[in-house]
């Protein structure tokens, strides 16, 4: 069976891919399970560019075809932030919930219809033989003004879904596959990994 090499150290993001990517015959393995340890460095300007910049290292490291996806919050009224930077907002070793209520603060007055945010994910695939493909999708929504949910990670609890009237972390996580942004990434690129017979 070939091996496919997810450029994550991300436990949660792992699980939700084999979820995604089940049925499909290959081996979807962790970096670490692939033995690649090595420092990469993300200086893309854009989600598809670190994306591109993760899948091309590891495949490179381990010869075999890997993927990696660059994923974040874009708050439309903050001017696009915390975009690319999302994982290293307000800095490396932050914790979520002080980002998450950093940015509630910074939207103090600001109504429902300007609260409007999107989560992006590129996915980025890259094979042995320098073959590259890139999958984009979003998630639409706005940002909540407290938060909320225990179900997802990162941004989630703050990432309100007017067409359920809840955060993306009070709703299931078969319900968040479907419509995240992250899961239609993934799908788009398990129809293509479908549709080639890799």
């Amino acid at each position: 069976m070939e091996k496919l090499v997810f450029a994550t150290g991300n436990m949660n993001k792992l699980r939700e891919i084999k979820e995604i990517l089940s049925g499909i015959n290959l081996e979807i393995v962790s970096m670490k399970e692939a033995g690649v340890d090595i420092d990469i460095v993300e200086d893309g300007d854009t989600f598809e560019a670190n994306a591109l910049i993760k899948a091309r290292a590891v495949s490179k490291a381990c010869g075999a075809m890997a993927v990696a996806d660059d994923s974040g919050l874009v708050v439309d009224a903050l001017g696009g932030e915390p975009g690319v930077y999302s994982a290293r907002y307000m800095g490396e070793d932050t914790s979520y919930d002080i980002k998450n209520q950093a940015i509630i603060d910074r939207l103090e007055g600001v109504p429902d219809e300007e609260r409007t945010a999107r989560f992006v994910c590129a996915a980025a695939l890259v094979f042995p033989d320098g073959r590259e493909y890139v999958f984009k999708e979003a998630m639409e929504g706005r940002i909540g003004y407290e938060i909320a949910g225990e179900n997802g990670f990162g941004y989630d609890p703050i990432f309100y879904l007017p067409e359920y009237g809840k955060t993306s972390a009070e709703i299931s996580p078969e319900e968040k596959n479907a419509i995240s942004h992250r899961g239609k990434a993934m799908r788009e690129m398990a129809e293509f990994l479908r549709g080639n017979q890799i």
